[in-house]
């Protein structure tokens, strides 16, 4: 097949994340791959650093002259490629792939939708997906009823298809576990908790810390770590330095900054957490912890109640809740274990080739 997957995205976020690494294992799949994506931005360089077919086209604007440019582009590289599939990943230019299909291009236009925010239901927003688009694509079943009850989109147009893992990148590795706990300064007995993200409010960096502090100096845990396997971004490093010195934290809080061995890294931890207030919509990072078999504790935001049993799940922001979920992992082998063993029966479900094979089970049916 030939597939456009729109990914005009600036920054390589999950959505982006989603969305290229799609693009990458239909490509390797033999299928010929066009990313549309926006010049000058960090999706677009990721894009060409993974070998993928990138073409900057101007799909985020709100000036008319530079949409009508835009869509002369888009005119000219359907002419050309003739797609049989467009994914947007993106609701901006939506309306524009929905106008060249009823100008009588021939392809099929899914709409896959990462985003956190819900959208908005009202009238020309429920057409466009239940009459213009022929399916959308959720990555969430909160997400996936929103579709089917909001926006009334026909129950046979809703495809639920998680983000997969590559779990041959992302695997425990116990020579990366021991090199990155030397590098650091984790001794055996202390137990390493790990955090995986930008420094960002909705990341929960400052909740996991207030939980920390009260672990370490009012429960008297003081074998307790935590790793931020994270960098600065809405949120700058030097914040989150400050609110480690303001608990007292600092001979317990190790900040990575950016790193290329990732799942060293994750190795190096005895427990994951994702403490995000909302969002992970795709959860790439939860993903990857299961992956290199860190069992993992999660507020009960976007996908995770998909991905993890009950028993993992605090609420966003619940401090407490986080406390006793920390507790029990630490005290309790059996609890990790538990955990580990539904970490394992989800993940047999999500590699790449799953993801892959759900993917084309959509596109292929269009065909037939």
């Amino acid at each position: 097949m030939v597939i456009f997957q729109v990914v005009n995205v600036r920054w390589f976020n999950a959505t982006a994340w989603y969305a290229l690494y799609l693009s990458r294992l239909l490509s390797e799949a033999g299928h010929t791959v066009v990313v549309l994506t926006l010049k000058n931005t960090e999706s677009h360089a990721k894009a060409l650093e993974w070998g993928l077919d990138a073409r900057p086209v101007d799909l985020n604007s709100a000036n008319p002259l530079r949409l009508a440019a835009a869509l002369v582009k888009l005119v000219g590289l359907l002419r050309a490629e003739k797609p049989q599939v467009v994914n947007c990943h993106r609701g901006e230019g939506f309306f524009l792939w929905g106008l060249l299909k009823a100008l009588g291009f021939g392809f099929k236009l899914v709409r896959t939708r990462g985003d956190q925010r819900p959208p908005s239901a009202d009238v020309l927003n429920r057409w466009l997906h239940a009459c213009v688009a022929d399916a959308v694509v959720v990555t969430n079943s909160r997400m996936a009823r929103h579709f089917l009850s909001a926006m009334r989109t026909p129950e046979d147009k809703v495809w639920l298809i998680h983000g997969g893992v590559d779990r041959e990148r992302f695997r425990f590795d116990p020579v990366g576990r021991e090199r990155v706990r030397a590098e650091f300064g984790y001794g055996p007995k202390e137990i390493v908790l790990a955090l995986v993200g930008r420094f960002d409010r909705v990341k929960g960096q400052r909740e996991t810390l207030q939980a920390l502090a009260r672990l370490i100096h009012k429960q008297g845990l003081h074998r307790l770590r935590l790793m931020l396997l994270g960098f600065g971004s809405a949120t700058g490093q030097d914040e989150v330095e400050a609110w480690v010195r303001e608990a007292k934290l600092e001979r317990f809080v190790r900040i990575t900054g950016r790193r290329d061995d990732v799942a060293a890294c994750l190795s190096a931890a005895d427990i994951g957490i994702v403490a995000s207030l909302w969002s992970e919509t795709i959860a790439r990072a939860a993903l990857e912890i299961m992956a290199a078999e860190r069992p993992l504790l999660s507020s009960d935001v976007g996908v995770m109640p998909d991905l993890l049993p009950p028993e993992a799940l605090f609420p966003p922001g619940d401090v407490e809740a986080m406390i006793r979920l920390i507790l029990r992992a630490v005290d309790e082998p059996g609890y990790r274990q538990e955990l580990l063993r539904a970490q394992d029966l989800t993940l047999s479900q999500l590699s790449g080739r799953d993801f892959l094979q759900r993917t084309l089970t959509l596109y292929e049916g269009f065909l037939d």
